[in-house]
C-alpha cells in the first residue's frame, strides 16, 4: 500500500515537473518568436522604404526643384527629402505586410 502511494506520488511529481518544464519552454519559444517577428517586421519595413525611395528618386528626377538652385545641394536635399518620405510611408503601403507574411510562412 505504501509502495503504491509512493509510486502515485512520484508519478504526480514527475507530471507536474514535466508540465512546468513544458510551460517554460512554451513561454521561451513564444518570446523568441516575438523577437523574431519584430526583427522581421523591421527588415520588411526597411525594404519597403528602400522600394519607395527608389520610386521617388526616379519619379522626381528632373522635376522643378523646391530647393536652392545649386545643383549639388539640390541633389543632396532631394535625396534627403525622398529618404524621409520613404521612411514615413513604409509599413503603410502593404508591400511590407505581404513580404512579412510570406517570409513568416516560410520560416
Amino acid at each position: 500500500m505504501v509502495d503504491n502511494f509512493l509510486a502515485r506520488y512520484n508519478s504526480q511529481l514527475n507530471t507536474n515537473l514535466l508540465n512546468k518544464v513544458k510551460e517554460a519552454d512554451d513561454a521561451k519559444s513564444k518570446e523568441e518568436e516575438k523577437k523574431f517577428d519584430e526583427a522581421l517586421k523591421e527588415q520588411t519595413d526597411a525594404f519597403e522604404a528602400f522600394m519607395i525611395k527608389t520610386v521617388l528618386d526616379v519619379s522626381l528626377q528632373d522635376k522643378v526643384s523646391i530647393f536652392e538652385k545649386d545643383k549639388a545641394s539640390d541633389e543632396i536635399y532631394s535625396s534627403m527629402y525622398n529618404d524621409a518620405m520613404s521612411k514615413a510611408l513604409s509599413g503603410g503601403m502593404g508591400f511590407s505586410e505581404l513580404l512579412f507574411n510570406f517570409l513568416k510562412e516560410r520560416s
